[in-house]
Order: C-alpha cells, then structure tokens, then sequence
C-alpha cells in the first residue's frame, strides 16, 4: 500500500487537515529512512515490533523529546491500522506499545485583558482584510472553534436570524455554535465587506483572502500572531490559544464541563479536563471566601 493511499484515507475519510496529514507522512518516511540505513531498505509493512523499538532509541538517544516521539510513534501506528483495514497485513507490531512517559504540558490562557487589547486597541478596521482579522478573532474567542473549521465554514453555515453558526468537526460530526449579538453584527459587516470584493473564486466559502479565494491554515496563523504577538508576552500565540482561552474564562466563570466538552467538540470529557487546571485558582478563591470552615 502507498503512502499515497494513506495520505488520501486521513483527508477524505479522516477529515484531516493537510497540514495533519504531511506531518503523518513525514513521520513514516522518517521511519523509512531509519530502515534504509539499518535494515537494508525493508518495507515498513514488513517490520516488527523489534525494529520499531531500535528506531525509539535512536530517537531518544538524538535528544528527541518523549512528546514528540509518541506523535511519530502514533503516525506509524494508524499506518498499521490502515494496512489492517485494507487486510494488507495481519498483525499490527504496535499492538503491545506503550507510550513513553511525558510531563504535563500547561499551555496559558491569553488573559481577559490581553483580548480586550487586541479587540478594542489593536486593530484599526479600515479594509476588507482588517474587518475579516478581527472578526477571525472574535469567532475563535465566542465558539473555541478548530482552525480548519475556520477555514472550511461555508457561507451556508452561518444563520444570522438564528444566531448560529454550523461547525463540521472531525471525523465530519456536526454542531451547532450560538452567536453573541455581537459577533452578528461583526459577521454582517464582514459579509457587507466580502461581497463588495471585485473578484470571488471560492463564493462558498465564509473567509477569503482579498484576491477572492479560500482562507488557509497558514495564514490563519500569521494573522492571530500578528496581533497577539505585540499585546501579549506569551510565547506562543497561536489559534489553538484562543481556543484554550475560550475553554477557561467559560470554566472561570463556572461553566458546565459537559456543557464546555459539547462547545468544543470533543467525544471525550478527558480531553476536555486538560483545560480545568487553569480555573482552579479561580476555585480556591471561591472556595475560600464560601466555605463555612473558613469564617471562623
């Protein structure tokens, strides 16, 4: 089987970014190369678990990190999950794996403050694309929206009677995000915006880019660490951030968690607890001026 089919399986019936789905296939064709030089070229659909362990201490023996090297790990093993399925091979050899051990990783929140920044300090609306950067920043911090859900919002997914937006998540399971007020007067504007626009190629598409075509990932990006970058003195400022900061100021502010994981998308509640760590502080201090024991 090819790389090439299995590069096709993450982005059609996976429904993974492209940018997902290079670092998949860079991952396997670093894996190839390990067998190149070691293993006289074999075919990484003939390996077993052995050859995959000498590849783990190499990587480990270069300075590579536990994280990144269960990301590699998790590449080559939906590969023999994807050979399994297409009954290419018999056995997966990752079958018995564990994963190395890895620190928790405390990704910060942008603060209230720093969006208020950027929000009402940072960007002049003067143009199309200034009108379109910040309403891609309001979007991220209302809904907590994925990136390449961003980038693949049709204009047929926004409802502003209704005050909502439709999201197409992974694995193409859909949700519904309410709209603030606020956001429906910031999305109408846009849209007034993006339809005087000379030329429009993706017409189904919510977000362009000023030449008429769809929005990427990249430049999704750029433009939230553009902004972020000068308000905020975080390393990293990125998409994702905004998300994470959506999570924790609703938690904060004693959101639901189940409520939360729904808003998000996520299918499991754990994957929704990564962001709790950050509202604990805010929970000492309720707990410490309501707990009766502490009056005394």
């Amino acid at each position: 089987m090819s790389l090439k089919a299995f590069s096709e399986y993450l982005a059609l019936e996976k429904n993974y970014s492209k940018h997902t789905v290079l670092a998949y296939i860079r991952d396997l064709e670093m894996f190839q190369e390990f067998l190149n030089e070691n293993h006289d070229s074999e075919p990484i659909e003939n390996v077993d678990y052995s050859e995959i362990r000498q590849w783990i201490v190499e990587l480990v023996n270069s300075g590579v990190s536990n994280r990144t090297i269960n990301r590699k790990v998790s590449s080559l093993n939906s590969y023999y999950k994807f050979l399994q399925k297409a009954q290419q091979i018999e056995t997966n050899p990752l079958r018995k794996h564990k994963a190395l051990k890895v620190g928790k990783k405390v990704q910060l929140p942008f603060s209230e403050d720093e969006l208020k920044r950027v929000l009402e300090d940072s960007i002049e609306v003067i143009d199309f694309e200034s009108v379109r950067d910040k309403l891609i920043i309001e979007l991220f911090y209302a809904t907590g929206i994925r990136r390449i859900e961003l980038v693949n919002m049709k204009l047929s997914d926004v409802d502003l009677s209704k005050k909502q937006i439709k999201v197409l998540g992974k694995r193409n399971k859909e949700r519904y995000m309410p709209l603030l007020s606020s956001l429906v007067k910031s999305l109408d504007t846009y849209l007034s915006y993006r339809n005087s626009l000379p030329e429009i190629t993706d017409k189904e598409y919510l977000f362009l880019t000023k030449k008429g075509v769809k929005i990427y990932e990249m430049l999704v990006y750029r433009i939230i660490n553009k902004y972020f970058s000068v308000a905020s003195s975080k390393a990293k400022c990125s998409p994702h951030v905004l998300r994470h900061s959506f999570a924790t100021h609703l938690l904060n502010e004693g959101a639901d968690l189940n409520a939360v994981k729904e808003l998000l998308g996520h299918t499991s509640l754990a994957a929704t607890q990564v962001y709790t760590h950050n509202s604990i502080s805010e929970l000492k201090k309720v707990y410490a001026k309501t707990h009766p024991r502490n009056k005394r």
